[in-house]
């Protein structure tokens, strides 16, 4: 062939450190708490939605609006725009995306161009910085402290303003707040819509993350572009998955700030996992970190870092990774090394920390109980 393989906006981002971990997870017998997705049904009023979706109305089999099932961008637009704010219309301000993962790469691909600096917020997904380098991007990275309040969120919305950035913001762990703290989106901040996505994500929602259905929203000026590249690239989300999703917003806002809330009860039920987790990774000497949001939590391996320094692995390889690979191998609980989800020059600073996923069933919970109990009468003299 005269024309090389692959295309050279691959070069360099063809690793991906999951698929080493989930490898090494299916040779062993284990729990498996490092992939954020539950192991329990969505709610009955989702599943609900989804038959109904499959089974009536034989038309959503067919093709529907290529930026969005309009019932769901209704509802969007809709139930958005009140936390927002705004008066947002539905068929300019709401995009409908193949997961927040579609939201994220059709947002890199139509404003990111080549040479231009993408500044992301480490520990981050790591798909930002692939999605980066595939535009033609240049990442920059900054480092958080474990701690993010809103004045920083403030600070750094005074930054985009002040240098006439667009802020994207990924927002899919929005419901999942704990202990009373509130989600602020940074697009509801003063002068911060009109220079703002705002992501989201159906699957996170309604844990339903097999669905699909992510979202952006922002200012119409800004979202042409990404209608541009969807229009261009997936053209069209699945309708039916779209339909569900709406019937289950609908279902909602009906119940929105009530009791009867999935949106409070979820986190509510997932706050009592997340206490249960760091109760039982405590018995072991784990160090975990309370947090206020997501499905996970962070634990600090400093004092086996120091313990144990000498585990197996490559030497210029992150401690975690090879505690994370240590642990898998010993004692059958798999959890995602921190380190993964910094720049390479800034791993080092951020590798005696593991993450737990706690949005897991009762019996995998009680799984992960006994394998933390033998672990601990190891630890005996």
């Amino acid at each position: 062939m005269a024309k090389q393989l692959p295309a050279r906006r691959l070069d360099g981002i063809d690793h991906n450190p999951w698929v080493e971990f989930i490898k090494l997870s299916n040779e062993y017998d284990v729990v498996n708490l490092g992939q954020g997705f539950p192991d329990f049904s969505p709610p009955d009023f989702a599943v609900k939605a989804f038959q109904q979706a499959t089974s009536g109305d034989f038309m959503l089999n067919q093709y529907t609006m290529a930026f969005g099932y309009p019932p769901l961008t209704k509802l969007l637009a809709s139930f958005f725009g009140k936390l927002l704010g705004q008066e947002l219309d539905p068929f300019k301000n709401v995009l409908v995306t193949v997961g927040a993962y579609g939201a994220l790469f059709t947002a890199f691909q139509a404003l990111v161009d080549k040479g231009d600096e993408v500044i992301i917020i480490e520990p981050a997904f790591d798909c930002y910085e692939p999605m980066t380098l595939m535009a033609g991007g240049r990442p920059v990275f900054v480092s958080l402290k474990p701690v993010f309040s809103k004045a920083e969120l403030e600070l750094v919305a005074g930054l985009c303003q002040q240098h006439d950035t667009v802020c994207i913001a990924d927002e899919v762990y929005q419901w999942l707040v704990y202990d009373g703290h509130q989600h602020v989106s940074i697009a509801s901040l003063p002068g911060m819509w009109g220079r703002t996505l705002t992501i989201g994500s159906a699957g996170k929602s309604f844990s339903a993350t097999g669905w699909k259905v992510g979202w952006v929203l922002g200012p119409d000026n800004i979202m042409k572009h990404l209608r541009t590249v969807h229009q261009n690239s997936v053209f069209h989300c699945p309708t039916q998955a779209q339909a569900a999703v709406a019937q289950c917003f609908e279902q909602e806002q009906q119940h929105f700030g009530q009791p009867s809330s999935y949106f409070l009860q979820f986190p509510q039920a997932m706050q009592l996992n997340r206490d249960h987790m760091i109760h039982s990774l405590q018995s072991v000497g784990l160090k975990p970190l309370t947090p206020q949001g997501s499905y996970f939590l962070i634990v600090d391996i400093s004092d086996f870092k120091s313990t144990m320094p000498s585990l197996p692995g490559a030497v210029d390889e992150p401690y975690d990774r090879r505690f994370a690979k240590w642990m898998i191998k010993n004692k059958g609980l798999v959890a995602i090394p921190v380190s993964i989800f910094f720049s390479r020059p800034h791993q080092k600073d951020f590798d005696h920390y593991l993450r737990f996923c706690f949005v897991k069933d009762e019996a995998t919970l009680q799984a992960m109980d006994e394998r933390l109990q033998k672990w601990k009468a190891e630890l005996q003299p």
